[in-house]
């Protein structure tokens, strides 16, 4: 089998994918974007950074040019490659596979895929709860329906985005499960090796082995809302409770968040950006991750943390909620924004984790479900399951 595939830019939760199915296929990842160290910082990271780990090799990639007057990620324009037009004709794709539909050059390559009757998918992660307007609403209802006509079959990362999916009249048997993962046996084995020096870890947080140490990774920008993390641990030390709020990340919100954290007299570590490699010490050395987002189309950072062992408290309005999050199991829900609610579901945490609940065994049977196996076996099952339905002579 043939499949090509489109992506923005390289991106560190997909090289494990693309590496996984070079092994089974034929494959061609193709690049709109090449960013640099720069384009971190302005996407919201705070610092500039090259990613620390390999995300080319293991598969046969290539960026292709890119003839936009602006180029980047962030707006529909800023990706423009009229080459995947003429590459999609040359190569006689059994199957090609766009990371969206937001951006030219994807539908650059839809429309060349619908020219020389090659099957097209898409897999993205949009969900009905990200906060839009109602004239947006309403222009979406129109012009999704019939934009997503357009492709062949979906590939749904999870239950929020085949719920939006089939809001905008996808037909269920059109979409197919191909979840959101990261590399659970790398993340895993980190973990277990940090863990050796995890007493160590949080003697710098001035943690003992009876403090909770509760973990926000990721960018300090108002859609995370990591604010919220510092009130509700505020409101948890009135009860004398031990516990420490460790931050890692970066971004404008740091100053305030400072500030909040010493007017509330909230024990608080800022520990800066750290890169991919950095993080399982982290989640090693942590009782619980939380991620209080406004808005989050999965949130991959549960993802990781599970995989090093650690539940996870998120708001309903991040997106893996109902996939990763099973309430007293694998971690807590909250409503977004209620401070309160928040609070309440790091007692619960706090008095699982005295009273020595293991959410091991939990934790390995969801990320079964969300792993680089079941997202291969889905995309194969995905282009296997339409070619039969809707076969079609490609050219070769």
């Amino acid at each position: 089998m043939r499949l090509g595939i489109l992506v923005s830019h390289p991106i560190q939760y997909y090289s494990p994918w693309f590496r996984a199915l070079a092994k089974c296929v034929d494959l061609e990842v193709f690049y709109a974007y090449q960013g640099s160290p720069g384009h971190q910082a302005d996407a919201g990271f705070g610092v500039p950074f090259e990613w620390d780990i390999d995300l080319l090799s293991g598969y046969s990639h290539s960026f292709l040019h890119n003839v936009s007057r602006k180029p980047g990620t962030n707006s529909y324009d800023g990706c423009d490659t009229p080459e995947i037009g003429g590459i999609i004709q040359a190569r006689g794709f059994d199957a090609f596979i766009v990371c969206g539909w937001y951006l030219k050059s994807y539908w650059q390559a839809v429309r060349a895929c619908r020219r020389n009757d090659v099957p097209v998918f898409a897999r993205g992660d949009s969900q009905l709860n990200t906060e839009r307007s109602l004239l947006k609403r309403a222009v979406k209802q129109a012009t999704h329906r019939k934009s997503l006509r357009h492709f062949d079959g979906f590939l749904s990362v999870g239950r929020r985005n085949r719920e939006y999916l089939l809001h905008y009249g996808v037909p269920a048997d059109r979409i197919f499960f191909v979840p959101h993962f990261v590399d659970n046996e790398w993340f895993a084995a980190r973990a277990e090796t940090e863990r050796r020096g995890r007493q160590q870890t949080r003697e710098g947080w001035e943690a003992t082995d009876s403090t909770f140490v509760v973990l926000f990774v990721g960018k300090f920008i108002s859609e995370k809302r990591p604010a919220d993390l510092l009130e509700a641990v505020g409101l948890i030390a009135k009860d004398d409770t031990d516990i420490v709020a460790v931050f890692v990340g970066a971004g404008e919100l740091e100053p305030e968040l400072r500030r909040l954290a010493s007017r509330l007299a909230v024990r608080a570590r800022f520990e800066g950006f750290h890169n991919q490699t950095e993080l399982p010490r982290f989640y090693a050395g942590a009782d619980c991750l939380v991620l209080p987002s406004g808005s989050e189309t999965w949130g991959l950072v549960v993802n990781e943390g599970m995989a090093c062992g650690l539940p996870a408290i998120v708001s309903d309005a991040v997106g893996c909620s109902p996939d990763l999050i099973e309430e007293g199991r694998t971690g807590f829900s909250f409503s977004v924004g209620d401070v309160k609610a928040l609070a309440h579901k790091l007692r619960l945490a706090v008095s699982l984790r005295n009273s020595g609940f293991d959410f091991a065994p939990f934790l390995d049977e969801k990320l079964r479900l969300y792993s680089i196996d079941a997202a291969v076996n889905g995309t194969l099952d995905a282009i296997e399951e339409i070619g039969r339905r809707f076969p079609r002579q490609h050219p070769h």
